[in-house]
Parts: C-alpha cells; sequence; structure tokens
C-alpha cells in the first residue's frame, strides 16, 4: 500500500509508487514548469500520473519559486511558511490518488489512468463494484482504527465473515464474487440458509456474522455504490441462549474436590478464580502482577484493560480469589497464574466436570457468568455495578444477558416477604 510520508517529522515526499493485487503499478511525479513562470516568478506545479505505461498529467494549482524545488525529494525544500503549506497539499494529493487508486482496484472492471483522474476528482467512472470489493474496501478502513476504535480481534472477525461470504459465493452461484446489484433479500436469505445447513452454525453465530455483513454493506451505501439497502426488509433474527452457570451449590462441591494430578488442580483454581473476579480467558491469561494494585479503599484491586471493547477494568479482589493468587505466587516472576491454552483449558474442565459429578458442560465463559450470576446478582448486587464489574460497554448488553436471571431473584424475594407479611 502506498504511504505518505509525515512532512512534519522532515520526512521527504519521494516518488509514490505502490503494487497492489493485479502486479500494475501507478507512479505519482510533481514536475515544475520553468517555461510557464508567472510575474512573481514562481512556476506552476503539476502533477504526473503514470499507469500501465499510459500518463495523465494536470496542475494542482499551486505555484513555487523554481529555487526552492527540489526535484529529487519531491518537496519544497527551504523551510518557511509558504513551502510547508505546498509540501502539505502535495502530501493531501498523494493520499487521494492512492485513495481513488485502491478504489478503483476492487471494482470488477477494468480501469486506465483516466479512471484514477476522474475517482481523483470525485467523477462517475461508470463502473460497479462487487459484494466481497465492499467488504474489502470496508475492512481496509477498519484496519487503520485498530488501536483507536477497536481492537485487533474485532477486525478479523470482519475479515472472517467476509470469508463466510466468499464460501457462499462458490458454492451457490459458482463463482468468485457476485456485483454488489446481486445482494438483495433473496441474497441474503439464501446466505443464511446456507449458513445454517451447510455450514451448521448455530443461531448465535450467525447472528454476529450477518450484522458484520449488514455493516459492511452500509458503508457501501454510504459511499454511494449502492442506492438501496437490502437489510431493509430482513430481520436478523437474534438467539437468545439459556444462561448456563454454576449454581451455589455446585460452586462450592468444586471449591471443596480436591485432584490428585497437579494440571486437573491447577485448572480447577483458575476456574474458581474466574468465578469470583468474573475475568474473561484473555484477561486471566495476560495478567500480570502489574495488574494487581491497593486500591483507595486499603484492598487489592485488578485494575486492566478488557482486550474485547479496549476499556478499563477494574475489579475488588474478594477473599477466595485472594487465596488462589497467593498459592501460585513466585518469586521474581511476573506471572500470575499458569499459563495454558484455552483449547486445554476447556479440555480439562470437562475432565473435571465429570470427577466432581457437574452435568453441565464446562468452559471457561461458564466461571465469567457464575460470577455476574451466582456470586453478585444473585447476592443482591445491583446490575449497573455488575455490569461495570464485566467490563461491558453498556449496561444493556448486561441486562439482555442477565435480565431473566434477576427476574428469577425478584421472584424469591417477595416469597420471602410473602412470608415475612403472613
Amino acid at each position: 500500500m502506498l504511504k505518505v510520508p509525515n512532512l512534519s517529522s522532515g520526512h521527504p515526499l519521494l516518488i509514490l509508487t505502490h503494487r497492489l493485487m493485479n502486479n500494475y503499478k501507478i507512479t505519482v511525479l510533481f514536475v515544475i514548469q520553468r517555461n510557464k513562470m508567472n510575474k512573481k516568478g514562481l512556476c506552476p506545479i503539476r502533477c504526473r500520473m503514470t499507469y500501465q505505461k499510459k500518463r495523465k498529467i494536470f496542475s494542482t494549482g499551486l505555484f513555487i519559486n523554481p529555487e526552492d524545488w527540489s526535484s529529487s525529494k519531491q518537496e519544497a525544500k527551504l523551510p518557511n511558511a509558504e513551502n510547508n503549506i505546498i509540501n502539505t497539499q502535495l502530501s493531501l494529493i498523494s493520499q487521494k490518488i492512492n485513495e481513488a487508486f485502491l478504489m478503483l482496484q476492487v471494482l470488477p472492471n477494468e480501469f486506465d489512468v483516466d479512471d484514477i483522474y476522474k475517482k481523483f476528482m470525485g467523477e462517475d467512472v461508470k463502473t460497479e463494484i462487487t459484494i466481497l470489493g465492499a467488504c474489502d474496501l470496508h475492512n481496509e478502513k477498519m484496519k487503520k482504527l485498530v488501536g483507536i476504535d477497536l481492537n485487533q480481534l474485532s477486525w478479523s472477525r470482519y475479515v472472517e465473515s467476509r470469508g463466510k461470504v466468499s464460501e457462499f459465493i462458490k458454492s451457490k452461484y459458482k463463482k468468485s464474487d457476485l456485483k454488489l446489484e446481486q445482494l438483495d433479500l433473496k441474497f441474503i436469505k439464501g446466505l443464511e440458509y446456507y449458513w445454517k445447513t451447510e455450514k451448521k452454525l448455530r443461531q448465535a453465530t450467525i447472528y454476529r456474522n450477518m450484522q458484520r455483513v449488514k455493516k459492511m454493506i452500509q458503508f457501501a451505501i454510504d459511499e454511494n455504490y449502492l442506492q438501496k439497502n437490502p437489510f431493509s426488509l430482513y430481520k436478523n433474527k437474534k438467539y437468545k441462549g439459556v444462561i448456563v452457570y454454576l449454581t451455589d451449590v455446585e460452586l462450592k462441591k468444586l471449591m471443596n474436590h480436591n485432584f490428585t494430578q497437579k494440571r486437573l488442580q491447577q485448572i480447577k483454581d483458575m476456574f474458581i478464580f474466574c468465578c469470583y473476579t468474573g475475568l474473561a480467558y484473555q484477561e486471566m491469561a495476560s495478567l500480570r502482577t502489574g495488574h494487581i494494585t491497593v486500591g483507595f479503599d486499603g484492598n487489592l484491586w485488578i485494575n486492566m484493560i478488557r482486550q474485547k471493547t479496549n476499556e478499563p477494568l477494574a475489579i475488588p479482589l474478594l477473599p477466595q480469589a485472594e487465596v488462589i493468587l497467593d498459592k501460585y505466587k513466585e518469586e521474581g516472576s511476573d506471572m500470575v497464574l499458569p499459563s495454558i491454552s484455552n483449547q486445554k483449558f476447556n479440555s480439562y474442565l470437562k475432565e473435571i466436570a465429570v470427577l466432581v459429578g457437574i452435568e453441565k458442560k464446562l468452559t471457561h465463559h461458564i466461571a465469567r457468568k457464575t460470577f455476574a450470576t451466582t456470586v453478585l446478582l444473585l447476592n443482591g448486587v445491583p446490575m449497573e455495578i455488575v455490569s461495570e464489574l464485566l467490563g461491558h460497554s453498556k449496561i444493556t448488553v448486561t441486562q439482555e444477558h442477565y435480565a431473566k436471571v434477576v427476574k428469577n431473584k425478584v421472584s424469591e424475594e417477595v416469597k420471602k416477604l410473602k412470608n415475612t407479611l403472613k
């Protein structure tokens, strides 16, 4: 991809050349016209684009003293206010040409240097974008926001959803891609049916993937590549599964069970630790001594950034969690808990469930749900506090998942009240 140098750091504006998927290259070169000097002794700066051995030369609207121009460095060489403005404008022109070229790369039709110029000028090049091309445009833009508005994992899921659409097109239409205008309600329902029947995806997975596809297509609509929204008549069915968590009895049963095998005992301890902290696997795996700090109340707290939302996470350490931290604390080590992959962690949990006699499919995520329900909600902790401790971006996320649990708690409290009022 073409990279525009950072002029503010004194980086020279070099001849801008880059290659993309079709192995063709575009070269952007700025030249001055010495024979067109005006009365102020300034020469016009022109831009020369070369693509597939054809050139397009156009005026930039900028003028410069020929003595200030460096052809080799492609910049105004003397540092002053006017020259700084010129360098900034040339950088913007180069960036816009790069964006125009990138846009044309994902279109199914061939294009020439004149089409690049038209796209650069904001004119219609009369070409049609493809479905996967629209996804690529969206994902390319989102990639630049990694570390700013989203994390690497969130971006990779868009790429994953794009791949699932590609598989459907190849399976259903026997083609590598389709024009964007072919994405209609029939296509969307066909995609949903394919994911259900051929790929055997769960409804929750289908919902999330369809939401990402919808966002990618909305980007194409915002860029005026598509006039009508094909999702306007489609209702994405959200799956509301039953929250699986350990009851108070099951949690205590697991805590009181000691394993002779070291690996099973470690996994049990780590699982219990997450039952009393609500840490997701990624946060548990990356937890270090530096994340454990003394809070304003004099007690130990976990302070870190939640990878999924990139938001601060602050969790007070309950006594049950502190005991496990003390057990695995090693002198001179930054590690807090033993290191193990998520796959092995969940595999060992299956063994643990059988040995303890818990008739639930244990996964690491159940520890997080147990923290929210058995440890917090069922002990009267308000929903807004639970949302904060789980690191949810919005309280509505917590409410959608745990509203039923709260209703059960309310029902129990009302029963107690009735007995009291008798």
